[in-house]
């Protein structure tokens, strides 16, 4: 008996300590950018990367971030938070309706649809970038809103993790149920299994936002016009004119205070959007 307390007590400090060190390596790179970001272009490349200088500029940074070139990286931000939130709506609402069709609708060609459904989860997003801009450029829509948009309405993975989550958590006994009532597909759909599929919902919802903030290859082929970047493909617009001699040097400092202030919308949706995740989760559970 003591020693498989001696073991388990062993076990539990060795899961600690691997717990402990994944921590500090996800947030280490976090905590180096809060840091730099309270740095001149001196202190950055002059002083302890991952400790504060005696000369905090954080706030000399941020008037510099949105004063310079005329405030374009408030024109980014908006942009990302257009494609962000407008994409990963959109994608919610396909993969809403996709998933439940998968599970509980029957059609022809339902197996061969969902088959190359799966095929698409293995395919790179990037992947897809050119072929897409093929399709695109022949009605015109390269260089505007919808060339970034259009393409992050579908999400293979979410309409699979829907199909998944319907197929488990809405009983087929309801859906009958509500049919004997006379309520058509649509209402059925919006009134049984739509509050139920709120978990699963807000799962893809984040997923989608996340990647479609975090986009960068597909805006970066489809987008000229600087105006309409998001800010990762800004963001790189900068440091690579900080890399080009002396006149570009004093942007490092903006890149690292950008890079910041573009976390903080995904920290806040991941915070805001937690409550709804759980609820979601304890209904399911009830249920």
């Amino acid at each position: 008996m003591t020693v498989t307390i001696r073991e388990r007590r062993r076990g539990s400090v060795a899961s600690h300590a691997v717990m402990a060190l994944l921590v500090l390596y996800f947030l280490l790179p976090f905590w180096w950018l809060l840091v730099a970001s309270t740095k001149d272009n001196d202190g950055l490349f002059s002083t302890s990367p991952l400790w504060f200088s005696s000369r905090n500029t954080l706030f000399s940074n941020l008037s510099l971030l949105f004063s310079h070139d005329g405030g374009i990286y408030a024109r980014w931000l908006a942009n990302s938070a257009l494609y962000a939130v407008t994409g990963g709506v959109g994608a919610t609402v396909v993969a809403a309706l996709a998933g439940y069709a998968f599970a509980k609708l029957r059609f022809p060609g339902r197996t061969a649809l969902f088959n190359t459904l799966l095929g698409l989860i293995v395919v790179p997003a990037t992947a897809l970038v050119l072929p897409t801009y093929l399709l695109l450029s022949k009605v015109g829509l390269i260089d505007t809103i919808w060339a970034v948009i259009l393409p992050s309405l579908l999400n293979p993975f979410g309409v699979y993790l829907l199909r998944v989550y319907v197929h488990d958590s809405v009983p087929e006994e309801m859906l009958e149920a509500a049919r004997v009532d006379g309520a058509g597909e649509w209402r059925i759909f919006t009134r049984v299994a739509l509050p139920a599929m709120r978990p699963a919902l807000v799962t893809v919802l984040l997923f989608s936002m996340v990647a479609a903030w975090n986009n960068f290859f597909l805006p970066l082929v489809m987008l000229s016009d600087d105006r309409k970047l998001p800010l990762t493909v800004g963001l790189r617009l900068w440091y690579q004119q900080a890399t080009l001699g002396n006149s570009g040097e004093a942007l490092f400092n903006i890149v690292v205070i950008g890079s910041l202030v573009a976390l903080l919308p995904l920290i806040a949706a991941f915070l805001l959007l937690q409550r709804y995740w759980r609820g979601g989760l304890t209904i399911g559970s009830l249920r």
